[in-house]
């Protein structure tokens, strides 16, 4: 196949063509990278039961891109917080550039190999960690270095590539092959090659909060209550998940400080102290504790 950087000789008048026709196009491209990463849905699933298992503890979650990548993961990243708790003292960023290349390039910022090393020792990543790199070629030199440097002190390493026998596939403990080919706008790697990163990404992150306990009936149980909206979300999840009434679920929630796990336990019946110990004992599953909670009320 194509890299992301050939040219489709089938898009080369595309600037010529009426916008209609050539919004169809770029739209089947981006419906084309969704069957890419369905492709590989196993290997996503891998990562992410390896992932889980290192993150288990206390480990780190790390992302490391540059561009177009390195914001992607930017994206993905930050929004582990709010929707699945995951504490910010937990998630790095090593964005080639560094936080102002998330609104301008930063020219030559992705050759920079060596502030990759010195982001790697500075933020002392290394074992119990997990790093995962994005770049469309596959040999963006700063990301290459962040993962090589990752990898030797002990972290597990995940890489996705949108080019076939890229660099970043050998080099990461975990390489994913997002085959993509040419873009409609010839390197423009923000369409069909990012489109399919975002998604990869969505995934990889998602099931790793599900194998770590973070969703419970299909629900996202250690969101963030930071508004009246999510406030409501976190009543109602209560109110589901522990078959009460909506006054027992806000007076439970209030009860927990919010903590919507806490709540639901609360709400089914054990004190505060008991439902502190076993989210504790279930390593913050709420399946497991409620089925504790069970047996100790049998």
């Amino acid at each position: 196949m194509p890299s992301t950087e050939s040219i489709d000789p089938r898009f080369a008048e595309i600037d010529a063509w009426p916008t209609s026709v050539a919004v169809e196009a770029m739209c089947e491209g981006q419906l084309a990278a969704t069957a890419v990463v369905f492709g590989q849905a196993g290997a996503i699933a891998r990562a992410a039961i390896a992932a889980a298992q290192v993150l288990a503890s206390t480990g780190r979650l790390v992302f490391a891109g540059a561009g177009t990548s390195g914001r992607i993961a930017v994206q993905d990243g930050v929004e582990l917080g709010p929707t699945f708790g995951w504490p910010e003292g937990r998630l790095r960023f090593l964005l080639a550039g560094g936080s102002d290349a998330l609104t301008a390039g930063i020219e030559g910022a992705e050759d920079d190999t060596d502030s990759a090393r010195t982001e790697v020792k500075e933020h002392r990543i290394g074992r119990g960690d997990v790093m995962i790199g994005l770049a469309a070629s596959g040999r963006t030199p700063y990301t290459l270095a962040a993962i090589e440097a990752a990898r030797s002190a002990g972290s597990l390493t995940i890489g996705f590539a949108n080019n076939r026998d890229s660099p970043l596939l050998d080099i990461a403990e975990l390489g994913i092959l997002l085959e993509t080919g040419s873009e409609a706008v010839a390197g423009s790697t923000r369409m069909k090659a990012g489109t399919a990163q975002k998604i990869a990404l969505n995934l990889l992150t998602t099931a790793i909060m599900l194998r770590l306990g973070r969703v419970y009936r299909g629900r996202m149980v250690d969101m963030i209550v930071s508004n009246n909206k999510l406030r409501e979300r976190a009543r109602t999840m209560v109110m589901e998940l522990a078959n009460v009434s909506a006054d027992d679920a806000a007076q439970a929630l209030d009860a927990a400080r919010d903590d919507i796990k806490c709540a639901v336990l609360l709400a089914s019946g054990a004190s505060l102290g008991e439902a502190r110990r076993l989210l504790e004992g279930s390593g913050g599953r709420l399946r497991q504790a409620l089925e504790c909670l069970e047996v100790s009320a049998g």
